[in-house]
C-alpha cells in the first residue's frame, strides 16, 4: 500500500531541526544550532506536523518534549539524520583523498588509558584511515552515535546505553592517588571508607567515573568530600602531587604519573573498585569498514 503522506515534501533542514529542538529541549535550543529565529522554527515544525497530520511536540513554558507520535518519528528521524550525516562525511573523506575515516567520542577514562595503544595499532594497520577523536562525557557519547555524530563511543559501563549495542572493551582497577609524603603513601591498602573520608579531587560530577564512586560511597552511607573538580586525570594529578587532596582515579590514568610528580598509588578494599569500559555502537551492519576493524581490534584486546 502506498504511503498517503507525500515523501517528497520531507526536508532534511526540518528533520534535522526537530531532532535538535528535542536534544535542546527548546525550539530556541534548535533555532539556534541552524542559526535561524525561533519563530522560523516554529513554522517550520508546524508545517511537518501538518504534513504528517499529528502533533509531534508538547509545548509548555520549560520548553519541548516529543509526544508518542513524536517518540516513534524521532526514533525513524535520528536514523535518517545519521545516515546522512555519514554519507556526508563519507564523501568528504574521498574529497579529501582519505582511504576512509574512523570516529570515537571517548571519555576520559578511555583517554587516560587504554586508547592511545589501540589506536596505534590500529593506525599501523590503517595508514590511509582518517582519526577523528573527541573527549567527552560518556552519556553524550551515547548521544552522538544515536544520532550520527560519531559510529563508535567508549563511555563507562554505568551509563545508560539507550538501545545501543555494546561489548567490555576495558578493564581497570580503582586506586587511591596521593602524594608520596602522605602518612597513608607507604601502605599496602586502604579501606575505601577511610579513602573517601580524605579531601578528594576530582572530575565533574556528570562523568561515568565520579558517579561510579559516588554510588560506591553512598552504598556504605558516604558522601564524597570533593575539594576541586577538574576537566582531566593530568590536572587531577598535579593537584594531587602539590598536596590538594587525594584522588581515586583507574590505575592506567595515574601510573605514568608516578615518577615524575612524585605520587603514590595505593590499592582500595572493602568495596567493589573494578572499573570497566565498554564499546557502544549501533547496529553492526551500519558501521563503516574502518570502524568495523576497530571494534574487531578492541574485542581481541579483551579476548
Amino acid at each position: 500500500m502506498a504511503s498517503l503522506i507525500n515523501l517528497n515534501r520531507f526536508d532534511l533542514v526540518t528533520l534535522r531541526l526537530f531532532v535538535a529542538a528535542v536534544d535542546g529541549g527548546s525550539l530556541s535550543a534548535g533555532a539556534q544550532s541552524f542559526g535561524i529565529s525561533t519563530a522560523a522554527a516554529s513554522k517550520r515544525i508546524a508545517e511537518l506536523e501538518a504534513h504528517v497530520g499529528t502533533l509531534l511536540l508538547t509545548r509548555g513554558k520549560k520548553g519541548v518534549s516529543p509526544t508518542a507520535a513524536g517518540q516513534s518519528f524521532l526514533r525513524h528521524v535520528t536514523q535518517v539524520v545519521a545516515d546522512v550525516e555519514r554519507l556526508a562525511l563519507a564523501m568528504d573523506d574521498y574529497r579529501r583523498g582519505a582511504g576512509g575515516s574512523l570516529r570515537i567520542w571517548a571519555n576520559p577514562s578511555a583517554f587516560a588509558g587504554f586508547l592511545p595503544d589501540l589506536l596505534a595499532r590500529f593506525l599501523a594497520d590503517h595508514p590511509s584511515v582518517s582519526v577523528d577523536l573527541e573527549e567527552t562525557l560518556s552519556q553524550d557519547a551515547v548521544r552522538a552515535v544515536i544520532s550520527g555524530k560519531t559510529e563508535l563511543a567508549i563511555i563507562g559501563e554505568n551509563t545508560p546505553l539507550e538501545g545501543l549495542n555494546s561489548f567490555v572493551c576495558d578493564i581497570d582497577e580503582l586506586v587511591l592517588l596521593l602524594p608520596r609524603g602522605h602518612a597513608l603513601a607507604k601502605v599496602e591498602t586502604v579501606d575505601f571508607a577511610q579513602a573517601v573520608g580524605l579531601d578528594l579531587v576530582g572530575l565533574a560530577r556528570s562523568t561515568s567515573l565520579m558517579r561510579q564512586i559516588a554510588v560506591l560511597a553512598q552504598s556504605i552511607g558516604r558522601a564524597l568530600k570533593i575539594r576541586v573538580q577538574v576537566r582531566n586525570f593530568d590536572a587531577i594529578c598535579r593537584m594531587v602531587s602539590v598536596g590538594i587532596g587525594a584522588a581515586i582515579v583507574p590505575r592506567a590514568a595515574g601510573a605514568p604519573h608516578l615518577e615524575s610528580l612524585g605520587l603514590a598509588m595505593v590499592r582500595l578494599t572493602g568495596m567493589p573498585v573494578t572499573r570497566r569500559l565498554v564499546l557502544a555502537m549501533r547496529e553492526p551492519g551500519a558501521l563503516s569498514p574502518p570502524a568495523l576493524d576497530f571494534v574487531e581490534l578492541a574485542r581481541k584486546r579483551v579476548g
